[in-house]
C-alpha cells in the first residue's frame, strides 16, 4: 500500500518535472497539429474582425450616402414639385387605359436622361472644373427664375394655354407626346442633378456618383409615382362614388372634384418653389464666385432676428426665403422681358416662352 502511494507520488512528480522541462515545452509548442489549429483559430478570428470592420464601414457609408442623398434631394425640392405639377398635363385627353403606360415611358426616359446623359457629364465637370458646376448651376437657377416668373405672368393674365402641352392642342401621336415630355424632363432633370451635385461636390468621386444615382432613382420614383396617383385619382374616385357605402361615395366625389384643385395647388406651389430655389441659387452662387455684397446683406438681416426667443430660426429662414423669392422674381422678370422681345410676333403680339 505504501509502495503504491509512493509510485503514484513519483509519477506525479515526474509529470510535473517533465511538463516544466524546456525541451518538453519546445516539443509541445512545435507540434505541427497543435500549431496548425492555433493558426486556424487565429486566422478565423482575424477574418471575423475584418468582416465586422467592413460591415461597420459599409453601414457608415450607407448612412453617409443616405444622409447626403436626402440632403441633396431636399435642395432640389422646388424643381421636383414643378416636375410633378407639369407631367400630368401630358396625358390629358388621352384614353384612360393609355395613361399609366405613357407615364411609365416618360419615367423611363427621365431616368435615362439622369443616369446616361446628365450624370456622366456632371461628374466629369465636377472632377476637372468644379467652378464651372457653380456657373452651370447659376444658369439653371436663372432658368428656374424665368420659368417661375413666366408662370406668374401668365397667371396674372389668366392665360393657362401656355401650361398645356401639345397633346391638348390637337390629336397627337403617343410617341410624340412621350418625346415632348422627355425633352421637357431633360431640362428639369438637369437642374435636379446639378443642384444635387453641388450639395455633394466635396465627397469622393465614387461616393459622389453613388449618391447621385440614389438621388436620380428616388426622385424619379417619387415624381412619377405621385403623377400616376394624381392621374388616376379621378378614376379611383369614380369607382368609390359607385360603391354602396355613403362614406365611399362622399370620398369618391371629393376625389373627383378635388383633382383640378390639387393640380392648381401644385402649380402655385411649384411656381413659388421655382422662384425661391432659383433666387437662392443665385444668392449663394454670387457669393461662391466672389461677389459677397448681396449675400452678406441677407446674412446680416438673418443675424438680427436669430436671437428672437423661440422663433428666431423661423424668422431667419423666412427672411432668406422671402428675399430669395424676390430675387428670383426680379431676375425672372428681366429674362421674361428679354424673351418677350425675342418672341414678339410680326403683328406685335407678345409670345413669352421657349
Amino acid at each position: 500500500m505504501g509502495d503504491g502511494f509512493r509510485s503514484v507520488d513519483i509519477y506525479a512528480v515526474q509529470v510535473r518535472v517533465t511538463a516544466t522541462h524546456p525541451l518538453t515545452r519546445l516539443i509541445h509548442t512545435s507540434h505541427p497539429t497543435q500549431k496548425a489549429g492555433d493558426d486556424m483559430a487565429g486566422g478565423l478570428a482575424g477574418l471575423l474582425d475584418d468582416i465586422a470592420a467592413l460591415a461597420k464601414l459599409a453601414a457608415a457609408s450607407i448612412d453617409d450616402v443616405s444622409a447626403a442623398a436626402a440632403r441633396a434631394s431636399a435642395k432640389a425640392a422646388g424643381v421636383v414639385v414643378d416636375d410633378t405639377a407639369v407631367t400630368p398635363a401630358y396625358v390629358r385627353g388621352l384614353a384612360a387605359d393609355r395613361e399609366l403606360p405613357i407615364i411609365k415611358r416618360i419615367a423611363v426616359g427621365s431616368l435615362r436622361n439622369k443616369l446616361l446623359l446628365i450624370l456622366p457629364i456632371a461628374l466629369v465637370l465636377s472632377a476637372i472644373a468644379p467652378t464651372l458646376v457653380e456657373v452651370i448651376l447659376m444658369l439653371g437657377g436663372t432658368y428656374l427664375c424665368f420659368e417661375g416668373a413666366e408662370k406668374f405672368y401668365h397667371r396674372l393674365k389668366s392665360d393657362d394655354s401656355h401650361d398645356l402641352p401639345a397633346v391638348m392642342k390637337g390629336p397627337e401621336a403617343e410617341e410624340e407626346t412621350v418625346k415632348g415630355a422627355v425633352r421637357t424632363d431633360l431640362i428639369l432633370s438637369a437642374e435636379i442633378m446639378v443642384i444635387s451635385l453641388k450639395e455633394v461636390i466635396d465627397e469622393p468621386i465614387v461616393q459622389r456618383a453613388i449618391i447621385l444615382v440614389v438621388v436620380a432613382v428616388i426622385i424619379t420614383i417619387i415624381v412619377y409615382g405621385v403623377v400616376a396617383l394624381i392621374v388616376k385619382m379621378d378614376d379611383i374616385g369614380l369607382k368609390l362614388a359607385g360603391q354602396s357605402s355613403d362614406a365611399s361615395q362622399k370620398l369618391g366625389r371629393a376625389m373627383v372634384t378635388g383633382m383640378p384643385k390639387l393640380l392648381t395647388a401644385l402649380t402655385v406651389v411649384g411656381t413659388a418653389a421655382m422662384l425661391w430655389v432659383g433666387g437662392h441659387i443665385l444668392l449663394i452662387g454670387t457669393n461662391e464666385l466672389g461677389w459677397h455684397g448681396l449675400y452678406d446683406s441677407v446674412h446680416d438681416l438673418e443675424k438680427q432676428v436669430e436671437d428672437v426667443g423661440g422663433v428666431g430660426g423661423l424668422l431667419a429662414w423666412l427672411i432668406n426665403t422671402g428675399i430669395s423669392a424676390i430675387i428670383g422674381l426680379a431676375v425672372g422678370a428681366i429674362v421674361v422681358a428679354v424673351m418677350s422681345r425675342v418672341h414678339r410676333s410680326p403683328d406685335g403680339e407678345v409670345s413669352v416662352g421657349v
